[in-house]
């Protein structure tokens, strides 16, 4: 039997530490090693998520600026194709004032200069 000292009671006996029996030193260092194996492996398949999201956002990302630089592509070549149509329509309003101008107002006018003389 254990000895006893009379001013502790039966119940703060019972739940006294045990001893702890002697280990080998080697156990600790192996745990604490599993325990850190353990810790990077976690870390490892996070970043690897991490990266596998990233990936996929980028290449998500590339799609959508090729399509975007594609329709902008499309936009130039149509602004240019209006805007030669412009210049045209341009031409031909400058080509039709010019006609109306010599072939209509110019010959009038002649023959209302002579019919006040």
């Amino acid at each position: 039997m254990s000895p006893r000292r009379p001013d502790v009671s039966e119940q703060v006996l019972q739940f006294a530490p045990k001893e702890k029996t002697p280990r080998n030193p080697g156990d600790e260092l192996d745990q604490a090693g599993q325990a850190i194996v353990g810790l990077l492996q976690q870390a490892a398949n996070l970043s690897n998520d991490q990266c596998e999201r990233a990936m996929s956002l980028a290449h998500k990302l590339s799609i959508q600026l090729r399509a975007a630089e594609d329709r902008n592509k499309h936009l130039q070549v149509e602004r240019d194709q209006l805007q030669n149509r412009a210049e045209r329509a341009e031409e031909w309003l400058k080509r039709v004032y010019h006609e109306i101008e010599e072939k209509l107002i110019s010959p009038h006018a002649g023959s209302h200069r002579a019919s006040r003389q």
